[in-house]
């Protein structure tokens, strides 16, 4: 393994003039899409694990979400064309002359994700899941190896740290709503967060489906709009002393009836279509001013990929860098595999420092995350890493 440490000449995020974050919220689309795709591979992977003590090959990250028809109305509309949600990738069916019921063990997952993450949802009406998921080519089988943990893909993983004020307010924002403010009904859970910088001023612009059941008119979604853009923007000046600008649906025409209503919460319920890997990075971010890796690590397996692991320890060594060396503004990780090579022993590892280089000590930093990288699993499967 080859650990490469370098002095970046940059200007630190804070201190750029511009910088732009967006966080999609857990009922985009495309964050469904990823929450499906990670809870799919979850719950393959403790089938595995309870069946036969280790984990099979997998990769379940190409789940696909065709928005349906619906016909949302103050005081309540309907559905008049479920979602489709398919479930695609490569699992192991048979092992060991004992066959697994793959395809309805990822739709039973898929089904109760939906049910628990979405409380206007009616996961038996509102959407058709339906499972393509079967074994994968016999070549990349053979690579994997659960003891041996050999990548199973060439690849890049990649991580920053620390987040900048902005991208903690964009994230915190999003949390904050879906958590905090369910003591408004009307609120869905189709939230996106667009916030821009521009020196010390921060623009905030916020999406947010709006259930029509609760809302019996127009007066009633303009007042209790008014009150949650009120919460959020009181909310947001406890993460910063920069001056905020916050508005919450800006496609409304109060004079033309258009409003952001729907029946779900969610707008894939009407036309809005979902995609792993189209949302939010590992950090549950999306970071135009940043250094990404586009793999997508939702539904990845959990053991041998890459686009998985990689991400989540680049991230978890830039950290370790910036908490353990003050003078570090920026740490930037990349990392890189080799398709059957084994994952502790990376092509390349290489380190890009804002600020003082330290003088030693990084090189250990990276070993010992990198020694680690097999027990990730073990906080995958307990649900204790969010991959987007």
């Amino acid at each position: 393994m080859e650990i490469v440490v370098e002095s970046l000449n940059a200007v630190p995020i804070e201190k750029q003039k511009i910088e732009i974050v967006e966080r999609k919220g857990i009922g985009h689309p495309d964050s469904v899409a990823d929450g499906l795709a990670e809870t799919v591979s979850r719950a393959l992977s403790k089938e595995y694990l309870q069946n036969f003590g280790y984990i099979l090959h997998h990769n379940t990250d190409e789940c696909q979400i065709v928005g349906g028809q619906s016909q949302p109305q103050f005081g309540g509309g309907v559905i008049i064309e479920p979602a489709y949600i398919l479930l695609v990738g490569r699992a192991t069916a048979l092992h060991n002359g004992k066959r697994m019921p793959i395809r309805a063990i990822s739709v039973k997952a898929a089904h109760e994700y939906l049910e628990k993450n979405f409380r206007n949802l009616n996961a038996d009406t509102d959407v058709v899941i339906e499972s393509k998921i079967w074994e994968g080519s016999q070549d990349l089988k053979s690579v994997y190896d659960p003891r041996r943990m050999l990548a199973n893909d060439t690849s890049v993983g990649a991580g920053y740290a620390p987040l900048s004020e902005t991208e903690k307010l964009t994230l915190q924002l999003e949390r904050f709503i879906n958590i905090n403010l369910k003591k408004f009904p009307e609120a869905g859970e189709d939230v996106k967060v667009m916030s821009a910088r521009k020196e010390n001023k921060i623009n905030i612009t916020v999406a947010m489906a709006m259930v029509d059941r609760y809302i019996p008119d127009a007066t009633h979604y303009i007042s209790v709009k008014e009150q949650i853009r009120e919460e959020l923007a009181d909310y947001a000046t406890t993460l910063t002393d920069k001056e905020i600008s916050l508005e919450i649906n800006t496609a409304d025409d109060y004079e033309k009836g258009i409003y952001y209503l729907t029946v779900t919460g969610l707008s894939m319920e009407n036309g809005d279509d979902g995609s792993v890997g189209r949302g939010n990075r590992l950090n549950g971010l999306i970071t135009p001013n940043r250094p990404v890796s586009m793999e997508a690590p939702a539904g990845k397996n959990p053991v041998t990929h890459v686009g998985k692991l990689y991400n989540i320890t680049a991230t978890r060594i830039a950290e370790t860098i910036v908490k353990e060396y003050s003078e570090v503004e920026e740490a930037y990780v990349k990392m890189l595999s080799q398709i059957g090579r084994p994952i502790k022993n990376p092509l390349i590892v290489g380190i890009s420092i804002v600020g003082k280089l330290p003088d030693s000590g990084v090189d250990e930093i990276v070993r010992e995350h990198i020694d680690k990288i097999d027990k990730i699993k073990d906080d995958i499967l307990a649900g204790k890493i969010s991959v987007f």
